[in-house]
Formats: structure tokens, C-alpha cells, sequence
């Protein structure tokens, strides 16, 4: 082959070489990049969204468990002395029974005395009472309540409404509005019927 039909061939490959890229495959190229982009993006907002719900259902839920452990604590303090006061209750009942008891004016001095300290024994201990919430329960006159009160028998009394106190056996008592103990009481009932037919 001649040098010159060689430089032509060489020419001719070069020119086939330097020939621009057709339209569609540029926008192709073009395209791509920017597809891909799209894609990663689309993904990278659904999983920001995700993690979103998820961090709102973590503090949600760490709200809920602070609330509750406010709440365990606040009952633990306020019922913290719940035995100790049923305990004391006992000691209550048999102070109001010896404080019941009729003393007449020709007892001794020593009795009156006793008498005396007696009742401020029960002062004292009232105002302790009311200084940890314990209320007490008398509800002698009052309708039956099944939920503070504990009816140990029931009578017919024509002068008072059926399911009312009639007398309390022992009072009850309440720690802030939890029930430490029932008060015992005697509940009225409906008469009973006694118009039986006459038999001929």
C-alpha cells in the first residue's frame, strides 16, 4: 500500500473516531445521573419519615413511662403510712371506748384526772389523724354505702327510710380517699309484708 492510500485510511478511522454522539444517547447520559439522583432522594425522605414516626413513638412512649413513675411516686408518699395507720386504728377504738364510759361527780379525783388525759390523748391523736388525711367514718343516719360501709345486720325500724344507718358498731375510716377500714354498721330494712289472705 501506498503511503499516500495509507494517510487516507488513517484520515477516514479518525474522522469515524471524531463523529458526535448521537441526540438520544446524550439525553440518555444526560438523564441518568439525574434519575438516580431522584431515586435516592425519594428513598432518603421515606426513610427520614420513618425515623420521624419512630422518634415520635419513642417519646411518646418515654413521656408515658415518666408520667407513671411520677404517679407510683406520688401514691408510694401519699399512702406511705397506710399500715402504720390501720394499725393505730385499734388503739382509736379502744380510747373511744374507754372515753365512753359515764363517769359520775362523786368519783374520785384519780378517775377525773384519768378521765381528762384521756380526752386529750384523743385531741392529740385526731389532730395526727387529720395531719396524714385519715377522715373517719361515723355515718350513723346516712344511706347505706356499700363501698365505705360493711352492714352486720339489718333490722326494721318504722322510723327510719329502708337501706339507712341505723346505729354504727364500729366506725370506719378513710386514708385520703383510699379505705382503710369499713365502718361496721346496722342497716334499716323494709317492713315485711303481713297481709297474708285470711283463711275462712
Amino acid at each position: 500500500m501506498s503511503q499516500k492510500s495509507k494517510k487516507t485510511e488513517e484520515k477516514n478511522q479518525n474522522d469515524e473516531a471524531m463523529e458526535p454522539v448521537g441526540e438520544t444517547e446524550v439525553q440518555e447520559v444526560a438523564e441518568s445521573p439525574e434519575k438516580d439522583l431522584q431515586e435516592q432522594l425519594n428513598a432518603a425522605r421515606e426513610e427520614a419519615e420513618k425515623n420521624k414516626e419512630s422518634f415520635l413513638l419513642a417519646s411518646a412512649e418515654a413521656e408515658n413511662i415518666r408520667k407513671r413513675a411520677q404517679n407510683e411516686m406520688a401514691n408510694t408518699r401519699k399512702y406511705a403510712v397506710e399500715k402504720f395507720a390501720t394499725e393505730l386504728l385499734s388503739v382509736r377504738d379502744s380510747l373511744d371506748l374507754a372515753s365512753s364510759t359515764e363517769i359520775d361527780a362523786d368519783d374520785n379525783a384519780a378517775v377525773v384526772k384519768m378521765r381528762e388525759g384521756l380526752s386529750l390523748t384523743l385531741k392529740q391523736l385526731d389532730a395526727v389523724f387529720e395531719k396524714f388525711n385519715i377522715t373517719v367514718i361515723d355515718p350513723k343516719g346516712e344511706k347505706f354505702n356499700p363501698e365505705h360501709h360493711q352492714a352486720m345486720v339489718a333490722v326494721e325500724n318504722p322510723d327510719m327510710e329502708p337501706n339507712h344507718v341505723m346505729d354504727v358498731m364500729q366506725k370506719g375510716y378513710l386514708l385520703h380517699d383510699r379505705l382503710l377500714r369499713p365502718a361496721m354498721v346496722v342497716v334499716t330494712k323494709a317492713p315485711a309484708d303481713n297481709g297474708a289472705d285470711k283463711q275462712d
